[in-house]
């Protein structure tokens, strides 16, 4: 499990947006705070890997606690969740090391998006570090794990497929470095294996998935599928 820090002067906000993570497979909310130093505490008590950052709170910005925690050696890793959009404080939540930037008012399904990719980050900077040396391939999948999906256009979705649940599912298949089953799909994404299968399929027939089988020793063939959009 992802443990997170949830970090809101409005306390009707933090609330909404624990809901939200919980809502995410593989995350929990183990805080929440209000304050800039209430958050510091947090981190300093190293249980924490991901902060969704307010830049807005009442003692300190959010980026001044960013920096607060570098220079105190914690490499807590940060998503701004913020109603700031001015480019300044963009650049400089990028130059603290932020991996993500959303902006207030935003949707679940937007959250969903950064904190799945997230998720893959962290599954692939776990496999690469178990070789000790990344060469350029690794790198290249360590930078585009952070890459979000964008939204696939509704009018190519048949009745009773959502936007949200398309969208994760081609998250998954697009960071994945094989092709997947549908029970592997279900698996990281908390969907049942059926509406797997079902999304699954509607996308190979669209064309944005290749669909391979894989032949085991004795049964039927297992389905396995690729993502192949560009």
């Amino acid at each position: 499990m992802i443990d997170v820090l949830v970090v809101d002067d409005d306390f009707r906000v933090a609330e909404i947006n624990a809901k939200y993570v919980g809502k995410v497979p593989g995350f929990r909310v183990a805080a929440r705070a209000h304050t800039a130093a209430q958050a510091l505490a947090t981190v300093q008590r190293g249980t924490i890997d991901l902060v969704l950052l307010d830049h807005y709170l009442p003692d300190q910005t959010g980026l001044e606690l960013v920096h607060r925690m570098r220079e105190q050696g914690h490499g807590t890793d940060v998503i701004m969740i913020t109603a700031a959009g001015d480019v300044t404080t963009v650049q400089t939540a990028m130059r603290l090391g932020a991996l993500h930037y959303l902006v207030k008012p935003f949707t679940f399904a937007a959250l969903r998006s950064r904190l799945d990719s997230y998720a893959a980050l962290r599954r692939t900077v776990d496999r690469v570090g178990g070789r000790g040396i990344a060469g350029q391939e690794q790198v290249d999948r360590i930078f585009g794990a952070l890459r979000t999906m964008p939204a696939p256009p509704s009018p190519g979705l048949p009745s009773g497929h959502s936007e949200p649940t398309t969208d994760l599912i081609c998250h998954v298949l697009h960071h994945a470095d094989h092709p997947l089953s549908a029970h592997e799909v279900a698996a990281e994404t908390g969907l049942s294996r059926s509406t797997a299968q079902r999304y699954l399929r509607h996308l190979e027939q669209a064309g944005r998935l290749r669909l391979s089988l894989k032949y085991g020793d004795t049964g039927r063939p297992e389905h396995r599928y690729a993502w192949v959009a560009p």
